[in-house]
C-alpha cells in the first residue's frame, strides 16, 4: 500500500503525534468514513494498529495505518491547506476524490 503527504501535512501530523492525546504509541490513521464503489471520503485519527492494518512510512519519515482490506485507501494522498479554510484534503487520485 502507498500513501503520500504535502509538507504541511507532515507539519500538522507531526503535532498531532506529538500531542497528549497520542500518548501509549498512537499513530496516525486514514480511514473511510463512506465508501461509494469507486471513490470514498477520507478522515484521519490518532488509533493503534491491529492484524488487518499495514503500516506506511511516506517520504515525511511519517508512520501511516491502512487498513489492509479497503482497497480506496491503496495510494491515498494527505494535503493540508491553510487557505480558504485550514483543513486537510485527503484524495485517491486512481479511484476519485472527496476531501475531509
Amino acid at each position: 500500500m502507498k500513501c503520500k503527504i504535502n509538507r504541511n501535512a507532515a507539519t500538522v501530523l507531526n503535532n498531532m503525534l506529538n500531542s497528549e492525546e497520542a500518548v501509549g504509541g498512537k499513530m496516525i490513521r486514514v480511514f473511510i468514513t463512506q465508501n461509494h464503489g469507486d471513490h470514498g471520503h477520507y478522515d484521519i485519527k490518532l488509533d493503534t494498529p491491529t492484524e488487518h492494518d499495514e503500516i506506511v512510512k511516506t517520504d515525511k519519515d511519517i508512520d501511516i495505518i491502512l487498513d489492509k482490506r479497503e482497497p480506496l485507501l491503496d495510494g491515498v494522498w494527505i494535503q493540508y491547506f491553510y487557505v480558504p479554510d485550514p483543513g486537510f484534503f485527503i484524495t485517491n487520485p486512481s479511484t476519485g476524490f472527496l476531501e475531509k
